[in-house]
């Protein structure tokens, strides 16, 4: 067994100029590194050959598609992938000796990347209400306490029911039938934390909250878009198809509020090129956007569309596509004509030259793509956002052909398919009316709580028992201090964890921690071997098949623990076989088949090598919204900004880091090592604010309610921002994100549009000197 750290990391800062290029020979060799320190050579020999192969496993990090069978590279897999899959098979355990040797609280003082460095947890634990340590306890004795407190609630919606894209469809499926067989639809997920805005702003124009783009369509676009989002970082293994893209003549335009290595430059490390060569330059243009100038940035490319149309009748946009199917378009083009340009350059920060630029390459494009991920969708204006991309891909017809479309980059493996399985708390009448006509019981018809929504009721009093399955709730929820303070008031809090984190530090009055199999593991139930599916970002399902040995003979999957929970809750209250599924799987996804469009067969389509292909039905010319077309909308935006002194900051991730756990405290690409309390500041900015480089400060979030948000002991660091725009890490700052400060319509908090001023700091305790590498 390998032996974790006993203390925090001790480094002191070094800051180097941002890299230029991403991935090539570093990357490989990084994540052969974390991988040895991690796992045996032979685990990572087994995770890394099998992992997002036919019959191998799926990749539990991000939600990227894998190429065709027949098609994929031996090592089909990033950089991060590798880390993530064997952080998972790490060969570091914690005992109940562990938990007898350190109580909660001093826990919950520790980091995130301490946390998560201790290794895999290996047996059932409790915290009673009167004890500040986890003691053993049997699956039993903890299923029957927690069906125990479901049962003794006065209504089931004083239960919350939460899920993270870590979870398999199989275990998705069954916790949100397990929910609305005990009455509530309060299944909150990450979805509401990261692409809510995306499902709804899709969902009004298009009739689907789904991205419409493959593959194959990124390889054949004339041009792709790609804003608010780091694919060297958070999706690596899109840098492969934009670099297909490119050989085939493709062009790039990247928006962002930070420029990012990843969107220069791509060395592929499976390419001669990316070995011993320059790579491949990925971004033809790169728009250094204000934070929330996505929305005025794409209004000014369709005026520009309007106005070359105007000057050339028939020849710049779709008229045959607009005229079959859409609808709404004289009022959009109106009210884009009438939008000044002064308001777009001051919404964007763009000059008029760059966006007509980027005009000129939609113009010689045929097939456009726009990819979007949270710098988009963490803003106050998302929703509008969306379906202003959407008006722009339509004016030109490019939705339902090869090599065009919408396409949000989920960042997280199966969180698409959670939200396919029924996991939202908004599910349509033909979910729960399929749901009723299967399984002989009445779903509940009231809308359940969203992830914010849950957080309030919780701090109401109005849920006392929450069940994690997976994720880090705590610190993936806005307003940390307002969650945290939330969570404690529930009665019960239980997760079903791999590993420990900061949710384990933060809980009810008990709390459980119910341990399972990770996706590397061997699954074997009284059915046999079994297997479990995901969705990729590209609506794609195929199978996941564990490889390693389990971590503990304890551990239960996840479909295992909530059917005996269910069993145990629920008793003959319904018709619903929860042994049956945990004994195979296959019977679960059996019923899926009935229920959900596009799963007939399920079992049989899925094992094929590729597995299954959702319809899409944009791409098949149907629209299941109001009207039954594409709706074009009128979208307008605020000018608000931040006041005079302040600076919008935005949460953002590290290059060593998934989620809300850090694997190291270095950022490679943005030449930050061994520390992740810094702000990224703009060198001008910096001047207009008296700053030095190396200050330390406080960041304080400015909202209307006057509460003191405030993060201490921040080191200023030059970085090209855009101007008045900050940068910090995630989950890091997100005390500062306002519970009540959240996306129009979709109800999703904006963790890139925080208004915040800062003040003087001290360094915390102990801090080294920072090296500087100019």
């Amino acid at each position: 067994m390998k032996k974790a750290p006993n203390h925090e990391p001790d480094e002191p800062l070094t800051v180097s100029p941002p890299k230029k290029w991403a991935a090539g020979v570093p990357a490989v060799t990084h994540a052969l590194e974390y991988s040895l320190d991690e796992a045996s050579l032979k685990t990572t020999a087994t995770t890394l050959l099998t992992m997002n192969q036919v019959g191998g496993i799926d990749c539990p990090g991000c939600a990227w598609a894998d190429p065709a069978p027949g098609h994929r590279h031996m090592n089909e897999y990033c950089e991060n992938g590798a880390k993530h899959i064997n952080d998972e098979a790490t060969g570091r355990r914690i005992t109940r000796e562990f938990f007898r040797a350190h109580p909660v609280s001093w826990l919950g003082e520790q980091s995130d990347l301490w946390l998560n460095q201790q290794g895999r947890l290996t047996e059932p634990m409790i915290k009673r209400a009167d004890s500040d340590y986890y003691e053993p306890i049997s699956w039993a004795d903890a299923l029957d306490l927690l069906a125990d407190e479901l049962k003794s609630l006065d209504t089931p919606d004083e239960a919350c029911f939460y899920t993270s894209g870590r979870a398999s469809n199989e275990s998705a499926f069954v916790l949100q039938l397990f929910a609305r067989a005990f009455g509530t639809n309060n299944l909150p997920d990450c979805s509401n934390l990261c692409h809510e805005t995306s499902g709804f702003g899709l969902h009004e124009t298009l009739g689907t909250g789904k991205g419409t783009v493959s593959l194959d369509d990124i390889y054949q676009s004339d041009l792709i878009f790609l804003v608010g989002q780091n694919p060297a970082t958070n999706h690596p293994r899109q840098l492969s198809a934009l670099e297909e893209c490119k050989d085939n003549g493709g062009k790039i335009i990247s928006v962002n509020t930070l420029p990012e290595a990843g969107l220069m430059r791509f060395k592929n490390p499976q390419q001669i090129r990316g070995v011993i060569g320059d790579g491949v330059q990925i971004s033809d243009q790169f728009l250094h956007i204000r934070s929330g100038g996505d929305l005025a940035l794409f209004q000014g490319l369709n005026k520009l569309l309007l106005e070359a149309e105007d000057a050339n009748p028939g020849t710049v946009l779709d008229h045959d596509f607009i005229a079959q199917y859409t609808s709404g378009f004289e009022e959009f083009a109106q009210h884009a004509r009438s939008i000044s340009w002064d308001d777009i350059l001051t919404a964007t920060q763009l000059t008029r030259e760059e966006i007509e630029e980027a005009h000129d390459y939609v113009m010689h494009a045929g097939r456009v793509i726009v990819c979007w991920a949270m710098g988009v969708t963490q803003q106050r204006q998302g929703v509008p956002t969306v379906r202003e991309i959407v008006n722009f891909l339509m004016l030109r017809g490019n939705l339902g052909r090869v090599g065009c479309g919408a396409s949000p980059v989920r960042g997280h493996s199966n969180v698409q398919g959670d939200r396919t399985m029924g996991v939202w708390e908004q599910m349509p009448d033909e979910f729960l009316d399929a749901l009723k006509s299967e399984f002989r019981f009445e779903p509940p018809r009231h809308h359940g709580y969203d992830a914010v929504k849950a957080v309030k009721a919780m701090a109401e009093g109005k849920v006392k028992v929450f069940l994690s399955l997976a994720g880090n709730f705590v610190r993936a929820a806005p307003d940390t201090k307002v969650t945290d303070e939330a969570m404690r008031r529930c009665k019960v809090t239980a997760q079903i964890s791999t590993k420990l984190s900061k949710a384990h530090t933060v809980t009810g009055e008990t709390a459980l921690i119910l341990p399972c199999l990770g996706r590397t593991e061997i699954d074997i139930q009284a059915g046999g071997v079994q297997f479990v599916t995901v969705e990729n970002t590209s609506s794609e399902v195929h199978t996941s098949f564990g490889k390693l040995r389990p971590a503990s003979r304890l551990l239960l999957s996840e479909v295992a623990i909530l059917c005996r929970l269910a069993e145990r809750t629920l008793g003959d209250r319904v018709d619903i076989p929860w042994l049956a599924f945990e004994a195979d799987y296959g019977n679960i996804r059996d019923r899926v088949a009935q229920i959900i469009p596009g799963f007939h067969d399920f079992n049989r389509r899925v094992s094929r090598p590729g597995g299954i292909k959702l319809p899409n039905p944009v791409n098949e010319g149907v629209y299941a919204t109001a009207t039954g077309t594409a709706m074009f909308t009128v979208n307008d935006w605020d000018m608000s900004a931040a006041p005079p002194g302040h600076l919008v900051l935005q949460s953002t991730r590290s290059h060593d880091q998934w989620n809300t756990i850090p694997y190291t405290n270095n950022d490679r690409y943005r030449g930050i090592h061994g520390r992740r309390n810094i702000i990224m500041i703009n060198p001008e900015d910096m001047v207009d604010l008296g700053l030095v480089r190396g200050q330390f400060v406080d960041i304080v979030g400015v909202w209307h309610d006057d509460v003191d948000r405030r993060v201490e002991g921040f080191e200023v660091i030059p970085y090209p921002t855009s101007r008045g725009c900050a940068a910090a890490y995630y989950p890091e700052v997100q005390p500062l994100v306002p519970l009540g400060s959240v996306a129009e319509i979709s109800n999703q908090p904006t963790s890139k549009g925080i208004v915040v001023r800062l003040d003087p700091g001290s360094p915390p305790p102990g801090t080294k000197p920072t090296h500087w590498h100019d």
